[in-house]
């Protein structure tokens, strides 16, 4: 069995696509999945499957636009695959303030001259590196205000993306039980 990390993108925002965690365990459980447990309101879930990351995104977003009637995007990655995004993001090994970083993931990594070029139109003080399928941001004046949304990620890559920040993806690798298996 493999332990996951799903990331749904869009739900429980502005009162849209509304999804209690209750609802979203059972919709895991009946795709599959055991051990399950959510963390927060945005749509993050840690369980275990014995499918593979695509299928379980697939049986994710089908039982999800069936259970909301609207398509939910959902990214997955194993808990080997989280535990190295935090081992990657350039800005913690920077020494920035764990408080000023998101990570934005992608359902596949970008054209690497499509990253480039968004690169270039980065503003102010903003600062974000393309590492495989993640976008390790560093915020200085809050995620809030940067022009370095999900929305940018989506539309210079036509990538799938959901953004969290630093603190969701360090407690999602502890729930998951780190980076590696026991």
């Amino acid at each position: 069995m493999t332990t996951y990390v799903a990331m749904l993108r869009g739900i429980n925002v502005s009162g849209r696509n509304t999804l209690s965690m209750d609802d979203l365990r059972a919709v895991i459980v009946d795709a599959g999945g055991t051990d399950v447990r959510t963390y927060i309101q945005s749509g993050n879930a840690v369980f275990r499957s014995r499918s593979s990351s695509s299928a379980v995104e697939k049986a994710l977003e089908s039982r999800l636009h069936g259970a909301l009637g609207t398509r939910i995007p959902v990214l997955v990655r194993t808990r080997d695959e989280l535990g190295g995004v935090m081992g990657a993001n350039p800005f913690v090994l920077r020494g920035e303030d764990p408080k000023l970083l998101h990570v934005t993931f992608l359902d596949a990594s970008p054209d690497p001259s499509v990253a480039a070029a968004a690169r270039a139109k980065a503003a102010d003080s903003d600062e974000h590196q393309v590492i495989g399928r993640e976008v390790y941001l560093f915020c200085p004046n809050g995620y809030g205000r940067t022009t370095l949304t999900n929305t940018f990620f989506e539309r210079r890559f036509d990538r799938q993306a959901t953004t969290r920040n630093w603190r969701t993806v360090t407690t999602l690798v502890e729930m998951a039980g780190g980076p590696t298996d026991p």
